[in-house]
């Protein structure tokens, strides 16, 4: 009896299916509409304008997710003009890993502020194709065909390195470039490259760096690109020659002189300007991240040995001081020792007391 009431309810429902559907798709629509509204209202979103010039102009773009986490958030602008000109985000300021972001607590967390700009700038043009509102004080965004990003994401399924994703993900990119200087249609794509290079021997990453980017501005009509990278030997012109297409941008840092390297005198100011980083700050970075003290005097000791070409001398403390002096005495204990005539039992409690 059951089974006939369901398959009579199910064979009724059915007879208005398609009624149905377009009911739950309209709700499901309007609900999507509403909540881009509320959150656009609630976050002082402005309205994108859309335009068919291959061009890109972001005032004061903030990050969706990251605004929300911290107290003070720094926006940044982006500018890639109508005239061919794409922007190269090489951001240096910090380390490659550890960079405070955003914020000004007593404890800053740590994120990695240079990434997350080009993680602004893909979800405001991806919000402003959808017809939404977007985190900035004002945008103008050229009509988009693709996003392509090879930000190094590592999937916990994946059977591959995060390089070898990257590669994938890069050679996906150039794929489609060149189908696209056929079309006559390239310069609709943006491309975002986060650390690319990364993974490898650092000469074979400045060479498949290198190449990509040579790559993007011998094109015709090259896409909009933004790349990120602390590879510094980049700016040796060798490995990337001046073009006009190119510009350099870093995190700006405040600090008394160049020489400064005390934390307390340093200021990261999280604005996006142009030029190169002068320094990586990592030693800094982790000592804002809580890494021991003593761990960042050996690594300034040993990148300053690197950095003037010396040799490393071996750490010394008392305990590894101590540690050589039981060894020493052990060996002398051992050269003194009569294999003939000595007790071997009582020569070994010596050496190893328990």
């Amino acid at each position: 009896m059951e089974r006939v009431i369901t398959g009579d309810l199910v064979s009724h429902v059915l007879l208005f299916s398609t009624h149905l559907l377009k009911a739950v798709n309209f709700a499901a629509e309007l609900d999507c509409f509403l909540s881009l509204s509320l959150i656009a209202r609630q976050n002082n979103y402005v309205r994108p304008v859309l335009t068919a010039n291959s061009l890109l102009d972001i005032q004061n773009g903030r990050h969706v997710l990251q605004e929300m986490t911290v107290d003070t958030f720094i926006p940044n602008d982006t500018k890639i003009l109508d005239n061919g000109n794409w922007n190269q985000m090489v951001e240096l300021a910090f380390d490659a890993d550890l960079n405070s972001n955003n914020q000004y607590h007593h404890r800053p967390q740590l994120f990695r502020e240079e990434h997350l700009h080009k993680a602004d700038v893909a979800l405001i043009v991806f919000l402003s194709h959808i017809g939404s509102f977007v985190p900035a004080d004002a945008a103008t965004v050229g009509l988009t065909d693709r996003i392509f990003c090879a930000m190094g994401s590592k999937l916990m399924t994946a059977e591959q390195s995060t390089f070898m994703i990257d590669l994938h993900q890069v050679g996906m990119m150039l794929s489609f470039v060149l189908e696209n200087i056929c079309m006559h249609a390239s310069s609709r794509s943006l491309c975002l490259l986060d650390e690319f290079g990364e993974g490898t021997l650092t000469e074979d990453g400045i060479g498949l760096l290198g190449g990509t980017i040579n790559h993007f501005v011998a094109s015709d009509d090259s896409p909009k690109v933004l790349v990120c990278t602390h590879l510094t030997e980049m700016f040796n012109e060798s490995c990337l020659p001046k073009f006009e297409k190119i510009r350099f941008y870093t995190m700006s840092v405040l600090r008394p002189d160049n020489n400064c390297r005390d934390i307390e005198d340093i200021v990261f100011l999280y604005r996006l300007v142009p030029g190169h980083a002068l320094l990586s700050y990592g030693l800094h970075c982790a000592r804002l991240a809580g890494v021991p003290e003593d761990v960042i005097r050996r690594a300034a000791c040993i990148l300053d040995a690197i950095g003037n070409n010396k040799h490393v001398e071996r750490m010394c403390n008392e305990r590894i001081l101590a540690q050589d002096q039981l060894y020493k005495d052990a060996v002398d204990k051992m050269l003194a020792f009569d294999v003939l005539k000595g007790d071997l039992d009582l020569f070994f409690q010596e050496i190893f007391p328990s």
